[in-house]
């Protein structure tokens, strides 16, 4: 294979000159920083403003209860009746009107009405109706004669700790960090392979329609310019997305500190800051560095390498084929319908039941077949997957893509030279007894 590095040096040296490639590869990340940015800053702005709601309070159960803080602040309208609050409220411009008719405990719940302009926000709602149970049931507890400091101290909080038989201790953080990881490795794979698996298809049905392909296949061998397309696309695409990654940061770096805005700002930031500050919470954290520092970092860098492409490359073969088949890109639907499909089967096993049961029966027969094994076995490895698995598994794949690609050589050199007839399953099959 003389000819395979000049092959693969011209696909790649096309693909990055293309002005559409450049274009992009440097607007891609300046639309997602924009983006972000402007969610952002809706968010912060969302943040600041500051909702007035007026209560009218006739039972008095609330007097304790409503306190105002940086977002919210209530406002009591007690001593009016209900039409002249609706008017205070209405012309102070109040966000709304909290009623709570006078009657008894037992009816009070049913009767309590918010009046508004427009439809209120729904964690606002639920957050007074979570505030109100709460007051409403305390009361009912005095009432009977409960005492609600020994029902506060009766209260507990388990954290279950969690170790495997052989003594290695694990956590919910653990599980977590190693959930986000699996996703993350199988989520990016998925991507890819949808992504630049058309790139190397439509390249060969241009080059096909163009009958370029008639004067490069008299001096190269099929096999290697499908390889070579395969390679040449695949390292435009790293190529594209290192640069993705840098100039994503350099954005970020430049909008958080040239003009201001927090990209990690989110409607939870309070929360999130309130949780960092609580003692359990601190030691959550810790618990999660601590995690982080016993992965098998080493295993599951050289795994996610090995089995990305792997996979990447089983499925670009494929790709590479269907695109020497057809003419156009409406004929590769009907083949193009199977590889989704297995691509989607993958992905559905590896979130929907790797991530919740890593070494069940699903998760591990899936991780060895070849089609879904690069997705699923990405996510169950961070969980813990013996080495003799990870081999067995990577084996068939490396097995299965050297299959696929003589079959898609098979097809790629018969199909590379037909024109003017839409081929059908049958053909594919005649073409491989070539």
């Amino acid at each position: 294979m003389n000819h395979l590095p000049l092959i693969i040096k011209r696909e790649y040296l096309a693909k990055v000159k293309n002005k559409s490639f450049i274009l992009m590869t440097f607007l891609s990340p300046l639309f997602i920083v924009a983006l972000l940015s402007l969610i952002a800053y809706l968010t912060s702005v969302n943040n600041e403003k500051v909702r007035t709601i007026s209560v009218l309070d006739e039972s008095g159960i609330l007097s304790e209860t409503l306190i105002s803080s940086d977002q919210i602040l209530y406002e009591s309208l007690n001593g009016m009746d209900l039409e002249d609050a609706k008017t205070t409220s209405n012309s102070n411009n109040a966000y709304g009107l909290l009623h709570v008719p006078d009657l008894a405990l037992e009816d009070v719940s049913e009767k309590i009405k918010f009046y508004s302009k427009e439809s209120p926000s729904l964690s606002l709602i639920s957050s007074l109706e979570s505030k109100i149970e709460k007051r409403i049931g305390e009361l009912k507890l005095k009432k009977m004669g409960v005492d609600l400091s020994k029902i506060s101290a009766a209260k507990t909080y388990v954290n279950i700790n969690q170790e495997d038989f052989e003594g290695v201790k694990t956590s919910k953080a653990g599980s977590f960090l190693k959930l986000i990881f699996g996703g993350a490795a199988g989520y990016l794979l998925f991507m890819f392979i949808i992504i630049y698996g058309n790139l190397i298809m439509r390249s060969v049905i241009e080059e096909k329609s163009s009958r370029i392909i008639e004067v490069i296949i008299s001096s190269v061998k099929p096999i290697q310019l499908m390889l070579g397309k395969i390679f040449g696309t695949s390292l435009a695409g790293i190529t594209q997305f290192a640069i993705w990654v840098i100039l994503i940061a350099i954005l970020s770096f430049a909008a958080s500190n040239f003009f201001g805005i927090d990209l990690s700002a989110n409607p939870q930031q309070e929360m999130m800051t309130a949780a960092v500050s609580d003692v359990n919470a601190n030691s959550e954290l810790q618990a999660l560095i601590a995690e982080l520092h016993s992965l098998p970092l080493i295993n599951l860098i050289v795994a996610f390498v090995l089995f990305f492409v792997g996979g990447y490359l089983l499925y670009s073969s494929l790709y590479a084929a269907i695109g020497a088949a057809v003419d156009n890109e409406t004929d590769t639907q009907q083949f193009l319908m199977p590889v989704v499909i297995l691509l989607v089967v993958g992905f559905y096993i590896g979130f929907f039941t790797a991530l919740e049961d890593p070494h069940g029966t699903i998760s591990v027969v899936f991780s060895y077949i070849p089609f879904t094994s690069p997705i699923v076995m990405l996510i169950r490895i961070p969980f813990g997957v013996p080495i003799w698995e990870q081999i067995l598994s990577l084996s068939v794949l490396i097995f299965s893509f050297l299959v696929t690609v003589w079959i898609a050589a098979k097809i790629y050199r018969v199909g590379i030279l037909m024109h003017g007839k839409k081929p059908s399953y049958k053909d594919l099959i005649k073409w491989l007894k070539y």
